[in-house]
């Protein structure tokens, strides 16, 4: 009784291979639909009405959702867009104005509104430039693409000289932001006095490769994608305090909104800082990366390992019970960090 009769089997058989071919034709059109999005990425710039957006109605969602969360910005603020060689850069500048400076750069899909957590401490004393990367989502407007680390290099120093901030700069900058303050701060250092390097893309470590896979699946046109890896990358805050969560939710939707509202472009893939480029630093660095790091292949506490082992004189700490999300798990003692960092030293 339990042998299946030949009927049975073929409608099994049938039925399996029916099944087969749907997943073979859902994987072949979304490899093909990911295909399409990446080859856009790479198309020239065209300065049409609405660029950087894809269209109007898109751009005016985005930037009302972009507004309603600067209105929460927590200290007064002057908002100013700089006019560099690569496009408008938009600029939050709080603090008093004789402060000394520090200029901070966001992570990939972020924006100036990611220091919420961390604006009001900082600019007691510090007069903050939190920026809108020229090539990502936010208010800024790129005029042409960049393809090499030394672009962002050139547009940094351009925003640095067109804002007369020539020297002393403290330089600040997390994940994909962090990338960037570290190539320039190996390039232009007479420029700077201190560089804090908040868990900075690629840099110490290759990237793991559960990142780089649910990086390629946020191609797929459905917010399930984007915003579970968001809330992956920084899931210590998502099971956090109401407010983290909220903070979370919010960039969750920044991350959506932006690439269905953004046209693409390819981004510059960050790079490993080898062992003599880590020595060759000639300002203070710090270091600071959360023990639940997920986006590199390796753990934070191997990464700060790493740095002291090859580059002892860079200052490091492994902040507990968070991840990428550590300005916001650990906000207190994140902007203490830094404000001890920053410090003159006799």
């Amino acid at each position: 009784c339990g042998v299946m009769t030949k009927p049975k089997k073929r409608r099994w058989l049938r039925f399996l291979g029916v099944g087969c071919v749907t997943v073979m034709l859902v994987v072949l059109g979304l490899a093909g639909w990911i295909a399409l999005q990446v080859r856009a990425m790479n198309r020239p710039v065209v300065l049409d009405g609405v660029h950087p957006f894809k269209s109007a109605a898109k751009r005016d969602r985005y930037l009302a959702n972009y507004d309603a969360r600067a209105a929460r910005w927590p200290v007064p603020a002057k908002e100013v867009l700089v006019d560099t060689s690569w496009g408008q850069t938009f600029v939050r500048i709080s603090g008093p104005e004789d402060g000394p400076v520090l200029v901070l750069l966001p992570g990939a899909n972020g924006t100036s509104l990611m220091w919420e957590p961390n604006v009001a401490a900082w600019s007691e004393d510090y007069r903050v430039f939190a920026v809108d990367n020229v090539f990502d989502f936010g208010r800024s407007v790129y005029v042409r693409n960049m393809t090499t680390p030394e672009d962002f290099i050139d547009w940094l120093d351009e925003l640095l000289g067109r804002m007369a901030l020539e020297e002393d700069v403290n330089l600040l900058g997390l994940s994909y932001g962090g990338w960037i303050a570290g190539q320039y701060g190996l390039a232009h250092p007479e420029r700077l006095s201190r560089l804090v390097l908040v868990a900075p893309a690629a840099t110490v470590a290759w990237f793991s490769g559960d990142f780089i896979t649910k990086g390629i699946l946020c191609l797929i046109p459905h917010p399930h994608f984007t915003k579970s890896m968001v809330r992956w990358a920084l899931h210590d805050a998502a099971e956090g305090t109401p407010e983290e969560r909220r903070m979370v939710e919010e960039a969750e939707e920044n991350a959506w909104l932006g690439l269905r509202s953004f046209k693409l472009k390819q981004m510059v893939h960050p790079t490993v800082l080898t062992d003599e480029e880590w020595r060759s630093f000639r300002v203070p660095v710090l270091f600071l990366v959360g023990e639940n790091e997920v986006i590199y292949s390796i753990t934070g506490a191997e990464a700060v390992a790493r740095i002291n082992r090859v580059a002892p004189k860079i200052e490091t700490e492994l902040f507990p019970g968070c991840g990428h999300d550590l300005s916001l798990v650990q906000a207190d003692r994140f902007n203490k960090r830094v404000l001890e960092f920053l410090q003159p030293r006799p």
